[in-house]
């Protein structure tokens, strides 16, 4: 165990531009909370954002967080003068019903207790593609070509919008990158209809899985058996009372850890899923440069076979504490503290 001597909440606001999907919504800012956690023997800091708040249209965004930054940030500070140790930080992070504290605060334990390390993910990131504003097909075919060659899978958004659009996107990278194989992500926007009939169309030799496909969890056995399409769960994931089972057609489970909870609750979902041989993928929630960091740390120790879904820095305008190589890199003096709590002498 180790003890705290003081810890610090800081906020964060970072624009993005191009504006990220969040299922079928847009953003384009993303905010969130750091906690900074002082030692005798040194210090960590962890991010804490709940994928949540409203789009780019002013619409509240719809079925990722449940909790709120305001609930997150208003039980946090009541909560500090009780963190003062590792083994308090781990206890708060089982007990809390927040998924985003819970993951903050185990993982603030793990860092401050050495047992996360910083190494990174053997295999090349997973990259998402979708058109941008006003990209015209030739930049996207350029685009799509110059994907990097050890790129062995890419993540497109479907379910979106023009499912003709979505097709031809998918086409258009099989044709520029026939190496590549595809995981789709529909974010649950197909009725089972409507999923057969994309499905349908889909040159099914590329596909590595499709995720949430319908809307109805239900349903995704029944398209596997119309289709024999191998189909992965996110968003049923982080429900309180998920239990996972086997299911016809499941092929691997796409753990978003901000949004499930601590990382002993994690870990046991990859263990259950190893056990019935399905494949675990670590993905973001859209945290910032410091987040995908720890996720990609994450993902190297507990699915160092599977590349991480980690690719959603690009809209960022500016990192976080970690340098991803962005002009602009914020640091503590540039963020406003909200709390801090020191330990008595």
């Amino acid at each position: 165990m180790t003890e705290i001597t003081r810890l610090a909440l800081y906020g964060y606001q970072i624009p993005l531009n191009p504006p990220l999907p969040v299922g079928r919504q847009r953003i384009n800012r993303r905010h969130g909370l750091l906690l900074r956690a002082i030692t005798d023997q040194g210090e960590a800091v962890v991010e804490l954002a709940p994928l949540c708040g409203t789009d780019m249209d002013g619409e509240p965004i719809d079925g990722f967080s449940r909790e709120s930054l305001r609930q997150l940030q208003e039980e946090l500070i009541a909560l500090l003068p009780q963190l003062g140790s590792t083994e308090a930080l781990e206890r708060v992070a089982e007990q809390t019903t927040l998924p985003s504290l819970a993951w903050g605060l185990g993982l603030l334990a793990l860092k401050l207790e050495g047992e996360l390390t910083s190494r990174q993910p053997r295999l090349a990131p997973v990259p998402l593609i979708y058109r941008q504003p006003n990209e015209t097909a030739d930049e996207l075919a350029q685009r799509l070509a110059n994907l990097p060659r050890d790129c062995r899978f890419a993540k497109l958004k479907i379910a979106q919008n023009d499912v003709e659009a979505e097709l031809r996107l998918i086409y258009a990278l099989q044709t520029a990158r026939p190496d590549i194989r595809l995981r789709l992500d529909a974010n649950g926007g197909f009725t089972l209809t409507q999923a057969v009939d994309f499905c349908a169309c889909l040159p099914r030799v590329s596909i590595d899985f499709i995720e949430d496909p319908c809307r109805e969890s239900a349903d995704c056995e029944a398209l596997h058996s119309a289709l024999g399409l191998g189909y992965a769960l996110d968003a049923p994931l982080n429900a309180p009372d998920f239990e996972l089972s086997p299911l016809a057609g499941l092929r691997a489970l796409v753990l978003k850890p901000m949004l499930i909870g601590s990382p002993t609750k994690v870990q046991g979902l990859i263990t259950a899923a190893q056990q019935l041989g399905l494949r675990c993928i670590i993905s973001s929630a859209l945290e910032s440069s410091l987040g995908i960091s720890d996720l990609a740390a994450f993902a190297a120790q507990e699915t160092p076979d599977e590349a991480p879904g980690l690719d959603t820095l690009a809209a960022f305008e500016a990192d976080l504490l970690v340098s991803s190589g962005k002009a602009l890199c914020l640091e503590f003096g540039q963020l406003p503290l909200l709390a801090s709590w020191e330990a008595e002498c």
